[in-house]
């Protein structure tokens, strides 16, 4: 009699949490190696575009993904991130043509040409990049802070974030002589110096966009390994238990919170130099829910989903935008559908089961049955 066993394979267990930082590098090294030299400028500009949505779609992943907090109007902060850059942008550019006392064009033509004194302070590069991370990490922490301390969350926690994201759209298309309305800030010039019209510094800026990609991936997978990463998991599936171990469940959920919104702004402030334009129709409800989409489209519960998502989402739009320009929106609302309906849980989630399936396989091809000699 003989018998063939399959040899034993060695354990993973203590390389599995290292795993996730394999994934990133690999998109790390088709953002930052392949893409610049296989896609045209123009195409890399658009890239550079979904880049900064999926900044804003990691810190999704983080508050929606492990801390359960449906945050559908991150549009707000990706707004106050691109306004801010745009603001000093503006401002860089009506230096060139006018000096540096002139005011921005619409100024003049919308108003009486004098310019609000919260816009002087946006002059200084480094204060605008202290705007950029400072002012929705306050705006996070107050809302925040009046939202979970009052135990709001669900669908009401959904619906409020949204409507925040509408109302601050209304605020800006109101505020036409001081953000430019519904046509929004655009015709920039240069960025932070550097002319924007420059193929070099537009690859530049894409890799500025792409690394701060990476980093924030990273940081996530440092948030998710931590203690924290752990009491955000318990306080979603188990609030009232967390309560009861000594934590409070408002202060897990306000940090997960005031992160996303800091990438959020982050996202938005890169946007900005890369599409040359941010406006109402770019933080408004109707973004805030494609940024959702993108997030559930590669698997809110994974690392690597929201960002791999909402590349997918940017894409989509521009690709089925230039075949089918009147048919596109029906064609990703229906595979959004395809989506929820076959795969809620992203198509991330597909991996684990491919996975299982191979080893499953490979384990009955290795063992064979007992044969009579």
């Amino acid at each position: 009699m003989s018998t063939r066993r399959a040899e034993p394979r060695p354990s993973l267990r203590r390389l599995q949490p290292y795993l996730p930082l394999v994934g990133i590098a690999v998109l790390a090294f088709l953002l930052l190696v392949v893409a610049p030299a296989a896609l045209s400028p123009f195409r890399l500009g658009n890239l550079g575009k979904y880049c900064a949505w999926a900044i804003a779609a990691v810190g999704i992943g983080l508050a929606w993904g492990r801390g359960g907090m449906l945050v559908m109007g991150q549009g707000v902060f990706f707004g106050l991130g691109g306004y801010a850059m745009a603001m000093h942008l503006k401002l860089e550019a009506a230096m060139v043509t006018g000096g540096p006392d002139a005011v921005p064009d619409f100024m003049v033509l919308y108003g009486d040409g004098s310019m609000p004194g919260w816009w002087e302070p946006f002059r200084s590069p480094a204060f605008t990049l202290v705007a950029i991370v400072a002012l929705p990490a306050l705006v996070a922490s107050v809302l925040g802070y009046a939202i979970f301390k009052r135990k709001v969350k669900g669908a009401y926690f959904a619906i409020l974030s949204q409507a925040l994201a509408v109302a601050f759209a209304t605020l800006l298309i109101a505020t036409i002589k001081q953000t430019g309305g519904f046509n929004g800030l655009n015709n920039f010039t240069s960025f932070f110096g550097y002319n924007l019209y420059d193929p070099v510094n537009k690859q530049f800026i894409y890799t500025i966009v792409a690394g701060l990609l990476i980093a924030c991936l990273v940081v996530v997978w440092q948030l998710y390994r931590s203690r924290f990463g752990e009491l955000l998991v318990a306080t979603r599936d188990a609030e009232e238990r967390v309560r009861f171990l000594g934590y409070d469940p408002a202060n897990v959920k306000l940090v997960a919170f005031v992160v996303a919104a800091v990438m959020a702004s982050i996202g938005g402030a890169l946007f900005v130099p890369i599409a040359g334009i941010i406006s109402p129709s770019d933080v408004d409800a109707t973004a805030s829910i494609w940024l959702i989409a993108g997030v559930a489209l590669g698997g809110r519960a994974s690392l690597l989903g929201p960002a791999l998502g909402a590349l997918a989402v940017g894409y989509g739009q521009s690709t089925l935008s230039e075949t089918f320009p009147n048919q596109w929106s029906y064609f990703q609302g229906a595979l959004f559908i395809l989506v929820i309906l076959l795969i809620p849980g992203g198509l991330t989630s597909l991996v684990p089961k491919v996975g299982g399936r191979q080893r499953r396989s490979a384990a009955a091809v290795g063992v064979k049955e007992v044969q009579p000699a």
